[in-house]
């Protein structure tokens, strides 16, 4: 396992509130050229927006949801990308031209099949109410297609304005973003993987104040993805392993736990699903009780806080076993 590099931090400026995860794996990061620039899109250029946010997803540098909205996890999953390019952190210049080049098609359309419904129920709130049920699905079909194209309800709302998403049902064609789905029945259940003789020499790095994880293969940054890290009292920095990944986990919800960290004997065992806390994918840690997962909630990743663990996005998290498999390093910072 190589030894990382020293942490190089950037910040992009007041606004971007975002600076760089530049710890290589052997070596140092790559030096900034001076190259062609263009600045950040204004905020009105939501096509531009769209566009550069779908080639981003589509590299495994996460922008969080697609919504034609420059955030800071928009502009880190710029900065990072520049990386590999060797370019400055702000500038647009590479996501500009390439997504003009590679994605032709802002938006596809998406036909609700029959089969979507197996995935919709009417899901309670409550744990102790959740607990009841044989599986935690989405709420609606527009919270299913939203998850499905990696944008929100409001998003889905907005590309679709005659659409009366309370009338939708199998025929129904949606407009959505050009980027490749997040297929939940493609997800086999209690799916584990093991170890890989490369996926498991790689680094992650959880940076918890950027709430961002970064996956290295050596020198090499290879992806990087919005997180909720834990709340502060419960962050366990440090060096940890990878244990095991599966996908379709049960969940544990132990009101003592995610107060106090201290596990108790009161506690309700929750079906998996889509809408479970832990969502459709589970990495675990050597750390007891912590891992990366997924959310039931993906449009509040980066601003509502876990009990410990680190929250992505479903679309995300179940893309972790084709980056980084068990007896990887993660190191939380």
């Amino acid at each position: 396992m190589p030894t990382p590099g020293i942490a190089v931090r950037r910040l992009l400026s007041a606004t971007a509130a975002a600076t760089l995860l530049l710890s290589a794996g052997a070596g140092d990061a790559k030096v900034v050229k001076k190259r062609k620039f263009l600045p950040e899109p204004p905020k009105g250029e939501t096509e531009t927006i769209v566009r550069l946010q779908i080639l981003l997803d589509e590299k495994r540098f996460g922008p969080g949801k697609i919504d034609g909205a420059i955030g800071q996890f928009t502009r880190k999953a710029v900065a990072h990308y520049n990386v590999l390019f060797g370019l400055e952190h702000d500038n647009y210049y590479q996501v500009i031209t390439q997504s003009e080049a590679e994605v032709a098609e802002l938006y596809t359309s998406y036909t609700v099949a029959e089969r979507d419904f197996d995935f919709v129920a009417d899901v309670p709130y409550e744990p102790e109410d959740q607990e009841k049920v044989d599986y935690l699905a989405y709420r609606s079909i527009q919270e299913f297609v939203a998850e499905r194209f990696h944008t929100d309800e409001k998003f889905l709302a907005k590309i679709n304005p005659d659409l009366d998403w309370s009338e939708a049902a199998a025929g129904t064609v949606i407009k959505v973003p050009n980027v490749t789905p997040f297929k939940i029945e493609e997800v086999e259940t209690n799916k584990s993987f093991g170890r890989d003789e490369v996926l498991s020499k790689r680094l992650v790095i959880v940076d918890t104040s950027q709430k961002l994880v970064a996956i290295w293969d050596g020198d090499t940054l290879v992806a990087t993805f919005p997180v909720t890290p834990g709340r502060e009292k419960f962050i366990h920095r440090g060096r940890w392993t990878m244990r095991n990944m599966i996908t379709t986990p049960e969940f544990r919800w132990d009101k003592s736990m995610l107060d106090t960290g201290e596990r108790s004997d009161t506690y309700y065992q929750l079906p998996a699903g889509p809408n479970s806390p832990v969502g459709i994918f589970w990495a675990g840690l050597s750390k007891a009780g912590i891992g990366m997962h997924g959310t039931a909630l993906p449009h509040t990743i980066g601003r509502s806080r876990s009990a410990g663990c680190i929250r992505l996005a479903n679309w995300d998290a179940v893309r972790l076993a084709s980056l980084v498999r068990p007896g990887a390093t993660v190191e939380m910072r």
